[in-house]
């Protein structure tokens, strides 16, 4: 059932009309129950910001590009290596040694040119969070660094930005969405950066663009109204075993950071019993699944 609260869009009289070559473009998604071309005015009016545009936030952007939300601000510094070219589908061969974000632009204008697309050469951080959070009516990090992704939850919260979180880590991976005001945040989760975490992690591409396509769900079920998003709830999924688990995140008093909202604590939400083809979810043994 969708949730009104959710929209972070205008009341449909003043949202963009539909030209004639969107509904051809988007014709099979408006025949989705519940969505028709209401939703598909939210999508065109909504602004998402995407932190780190590489494995796992390159193929939110894709999708998100395809489903046609009207303005996409993409954050990524850096240049291309080959090591990245394993998940990052978003670049090519002859790309290699040049900003990544070109690729990026040029690939998703490629896929949809009726979108606008705003390209940050640069990462999240403290010094540009908040001007870039300000833009957005969602945010998705999908940054690998503690920091970025520190500061972007700091901005999220103090703007009361929906931010939506998709992780991985080898194959397993975990999704919730953050609504300040309504739910925890990321700082209840990670107070400060782990000493343990290193830049370098195992990735399939295909455990990044499989949280990534339910990331781009999540948004767009944020700003449509769509469906419930995950608020409140953890999905976490191991893909080598294909069981999948639904934690409650629970929020106590003590996160600096969305106070006086609280830290979060993990209690498994209760499932039906299983039968023979719906077999049971798992508990991850993982310390944690970050940012790819």
């Amino acid at each position: 059932m969708s949730d009104p609260q959710h929209k972070p869009q205008p009341h449909s009289a003043t949202l963009p009309e539909l030209t004639d070559e969107e509904r051809a473009t988007y014709a099979w998604q408006l025949d989705l129950p519940g969505f028709g071309e209401d939703a598909q005015r939210r999508l065109k009016a909504a602004t998402v910001l995407i932190s780190r545009v590489g494995g796992l936030g390159g193929l939110v952007a894709l999708q998100l590009a395809a489903a046609g939300v009207g303005r996409l601000i993409l954050a990524h510094g850096g240049t291309l290596k080959p090591s990245d070219l394993n998940r990052q589908l978003l670049q090519t061969h002859d790309h290699l040694g040049k900003p990544r974000i070109e690729n990026i632009l040029r690939r998703l204008r490629e896929l949809n040119p009726r979108i606008h697309l705003v390209g940050v050469q640069d990462n999240i951080s403290d010094s540009n969070a908040s001007a870039l959070a300000q833009q957005a009516d969602v945010i998705v990090d999908a940054a690998p660094l503690f920091e970025e992704r520190l500061a972007l939850n700091r901005a999220s919260v103090q703007l009361k930005k929906p931010m939506v979180e998709c992780a991985m880590y080898a194959l397993e991976a975990h999704l919730t969405t953050f609504l300040p005001g309504r739910t925890g945040c990321l700082a209840c989760l990670y107070p400060e950066p782990s000493p343990e975490w290193r830049r370098r992690f195992p990735v399939l591409g295909a455990v990044s663009g499989t949280v990534a396509c339910m990331g781009a769900v999540e948004v767009v079920k944020i700003i449509t109204g769509l469906a419930q998003p995950l608020a409140g709830t953890l999905l976490r999924m191991d893909l080598g075993s294909m069981r999948f688990e639904r934690l409650t995140l629970r929020q106590r008093p003590g996160c600096s950071v969305c106070v006086p909202a609280l830290t979060l604590t993990l209690t498994p939400t209760p499932t039906p019993t299983p039968t023979p083809a719906e077999a049971p979810p798992i508990v991850s043994t993982s310390k944690s699944k970050e940012y790819e």
